[in-house]
């Protein structure tokens, strides 16, 4: 017990070590909540252009485009995209690290949203877009004043899903030397040659915050359900 508290003391009292998890926590949700923006983004306009085509035949090149890019980033890893735009695109650069892992993430994000999108575009009965053209309705209008509320709504909980992916695909931000919170870890851990304590206290940082969205995401579930009947 003793020994315990001794190595704990060292890896997060000694010299405020604590402060690379709490400010490396604050690097990890900024980069998230502001990917996960940029990823509803990108992922709204590529399942526009994609149920558009596949409804109406319209948009044949832009279609082609947005299924490249949601073949490419969805086949190759996150952490490479990374790096590829952090050493290559903006290699000759100074350039804030944050803000290259919020546009990587978020472009990674914005292929899986984009499907996410589509899939609930798509579930819409057939109906519904009759049902906007007998109010006189063009294709535009009555994506936008029937479809999309009824598809958003139910693709949110997809969403909310997909975000808490995405949080824990930030950890992997050290790639490119930016101090999220499993660096802060790693720091600890350089600093005291203890690894158990510090990569511990990531882990459940992680978990806390994952099973805190989870649940997030469960009451959402419930209220949509609810407001169903």
């Amino acid at each position: 017990m003793q020994n315990f508290k001794d190595k704990f003391v060292m890896d997060f009292i000694t010299d405020d070590r604590w402060h690379y998890l709490t400010d490396g926590l604050k690097v990890t949700l900024e980069i998230t909540f502001l990917a996960v923006i940029l990823g509803v983004v990108i992922g709204f306009i590529l399942a526009v252009v994609r149920s558009t085509h596949d409804k109406t035949g319209k948009m044949k090149i832009a279609n082609v485009i947005c299924n490249i890019y949601i073949t490419v980033i969805r086949g190759t890893p996150v952490v490479v995209q990374l790096m590829i735009i952090y050493f290559v695109v903006f290699g000759s650069m100074d350039i804030n690290k944050i803000l290259v892992a919020i546009l990587a993430f978020g472009m990674n994000s914005g292929a899986y949203v984009a499907e996410i999108f589509r899939s609930g575009i798509m579930s819409i009965d057939a109906g519904q877009f009759e049902a906007g053209r007998s109010l006189g309705f063009n294709y535009r209008q009555t994506m936008m004043y029937i479809i999309m509320p009824q598809a958003f709504k139910n693709v949110l909980p997809a969403l909310g899903n997909e975000f808490i992916v995405l949080l824990k695909e930030t950890s992997v931000s050290g790639y490119i030397a930016l101090q999220d919170l499993t660096k802060g870890g790693d720091i600890i851990r350089s600093r005291t040659y203890d690894a158990l304590l510090p990569l511990l206290a990531v882990a459940l940082i992680y978990l806390v915050m994952v099973m805190i969205f989870t649940k997030l995401v469960s009451i959402l579930e419930r209220r949509l359900r609810n407001s169903d009947h």
